[in-house]
């Protein structure tokens, strides 16, 4: 054999050899004689049927995304639009002054909250850090002991924290680099009542969602750590139907509110949510006092005549209504115990 021809009959024997091969592969995959073929259930033709499917459509869903993903920055953009003519919630602030006040949220109870409540803290710090963005007179935030549960929620859910602005988020407690007579712990169960706001001082807002689980334990930590406490005015200025427990959110709100108006009353009755059924006290006072003149006035009424029991009937339904009033005070003296107001972030 020539050595012309010998490369042409190798490459002939391999494509050979290939094809004896494929030919055998054939074979041992086809069914040998007395074996039978698996039936397939209607539940198992059904799952191809929709895989079959779901893989022809990989592409139209594909499609879909892009779209839906186009429509999100139409929408986004028409947001920024509306939000430069000053109309949106999200408004750029007014040109406000800084405080020099320091409102700090204790984030030292991690190991006492379930991820639920941690979730409910994330959510209320957000508030929280968007309301002092917003103010007319912000204030100096600081999130301390930031750590654990929090700091791995908001890793996970909410990553653009770490570029927030105008906030001092540190690991470390509070008590490490604020000066302890500057400090004044804001909780419900201490006995001192504000009077006003000293912007020179440091205000602590405990960081704790327990559904008084744990009541009394942001008092009991400020007297261990010899920490002056106070509470706000709350009972001096309003009654309120609900439980007397204000979210981290609130009370945040309701200072930086406080900084802008200087007026108490106005700051609780902006901030605070209508579900709670605030009624200002002076209001009560004067329902007080028209309900002891309505009584005078129907002790003095002669029943035999018929103008004075026409006057009657008109007085009859005002009085019921002030004298349930006049219950509902008493039992708002009854529950106003320091206790029964924890500001824990139970919204």
């Amino acid at each position: 054999m020539s050595s012309e021809m010998m490369p042409a009959f190798i490459e002939t024997s391999n494509v050979e050899r290939k094809q004896d091969l494929s030919e055998d592969q054939e074979e041992s995959q086809k069914p040998r004689l007395g074996e039978e073929f698996e039936p397939i259930s209607k539940r198992q033709m059904k799952k191809l049927m929709k895989q079959k499917q779901w893989e022809e459509q990989r592409e139209l869903r594909k499609q879909k995304r892009k779209e839906k993903r186009k429509r999100k920055q139409l929408e986004r953009q028409c947001q920024l639009e509306s939000n430069s003519d000053g109309n949106d919630r999200k408004r750029v602030r007014r040109g406000g002054v800084h405080s020099t006040l320091r409102l700090i949220i204790d984030c030292s109870f991690d190991s006492l909250m379930i991820l639920k409540d941690i979730k409910k803290l994330h959510k209320q710090i957000q508030r929280c850090y968007a309301e002092n963005r917003r103010a007319l007179h912000p204030v100096q935030f600081y999130l301390t002991s930031h750590g654990g549960q929090l700091k791995k929620n908001m890793d996970e859910s909410d990553k653009g924290w770490v570029n927030w602005k105008d906030i001092h988020i540190k690991p470390e407690h509070y008590s490490e680099f604020i000066k302890k007579e500057d400090l004044i712990y804001l909780t419900s169960d201490s006995p001192n009542v504000l009077k006003e706001l000293d912007e020179s001082k440091a205000y602590v807002i405990g960081g704790l969602v327990d559904h008084n689980h744990h009541k009394g334990l942001t008092y009991k930590q400020a007297s261990d750590h010899g920490i002056d406490h106070a509470q706000l005015p709350l009972g001096n200025f309003v009654k309120m139907n609900s439980r007397k427990v204000l979210a981290i959110n609130h009370v945040f709100e309701i200072i930086l509110e406080y900084l802008e108006t200087r007026d108490w009353q106005e700051a609780f009755f902006t901030i605070l949510p209508q579900r709670k059924g605030a009624v200002p006290t002076d209001k009560l006072c004067e329902n007080s006092s028209h309900d002891k003149k309505s009584t005078r006035v129907e002790g003095g009424l002669d029943s035999d005549s018929s103008e004075e029991e026409t006057s009657r009937n008109e007085l009859d339904s005002p009085h019921e209504e002030e004298k349930q009033d006049k219950e509902n005070s008493t039992e708002s003296i009854v529950n106003t115990v320091p206790n029964s107001m924890q500001w824990t972030g139970d919204d």
